[in-house]
């Protein structure tokens, strides 16, 4: 498996000129992703942590030009970190909106952490999983075909949390306190 490291990740930033306050985003994403990895990796060592936490810095590498295109994000990024030899860390991206598959019953993998953590951040802070849903319904869902499609989306995620910190000893209002560090990794 190629991952790429974090030299690259920020040279494929630079390259794709994503704007700074998707950058401060992504980098709290990453930094809950880095949290959440350091409390599962005991009960789920398979867990890739560099995967992880490069698929989170990049999870919105084409979000910028998504503004002018309308392109689906998620897809198009995961797209480019395929072509640029980093399919694993594509699979990831692509699935950071919707996952595949939201299995209860199944080994938590990298992909639902980078999803949920990108449920967790709203801009560059993180906030409860109830305060991004809001969010997310509010700016996103503009029809009663996705109004449904919200419900189920809202659902699973309160399910994928659950999974998530049902064997660890993190409470998810724990991961706020990464709003107080000053000194974040960039």
């Amino acid at each position: 498996m190629k991952v790429p490291c974090k030299k690259t990740c920020y040279e494929i930033i630079r390259r794709h000129c994503m704007m700074d306050h998707i950058i401060a985003h992504s980098q709290m994403v990453r930094d809950v992703v880095e949290m959440m990895c350091r409390y599962l990796a005991p009960e789920y060592p398979h867990i890739n942590i560099e995967l992880c936490t490069n698929a989170a810095l990049l999870h919105d590498i084409t979000k910028t030009r998504s503004f002018t295109t309308g392109e689906k994000h998620s897809e198009t990024g995961g797209e480019l970190l395929n072509s640029l030899g980093f399919p694993e860390t594509g699979d990831i991206i692509r699935q950071h909106v919707i996952l595949d598959c939201y299995d209860s019953t199944a080994d938590v993998n990298e992909a639902e952490i980078v999803n949920y953590s990108d449920k967790r951040v709203l801009h560059d802070r993180v906030v409860s999983l109830e305060k991004r849903m809001d969010y997310i319904r509010e700016h996103y869902v503009t029809d009663n075909t996705f109004t449904r499609q919200f419900r189920l989306l809202r659902e699973k995620t309160f399910a994928l949390e659950n999974k998530l910190f049902t064997s660890i000893d993190l409470d998810p209002d724990d991961l706020q306190v990464l709003n107080h560090d000053t000194h974040r990794n960039s």
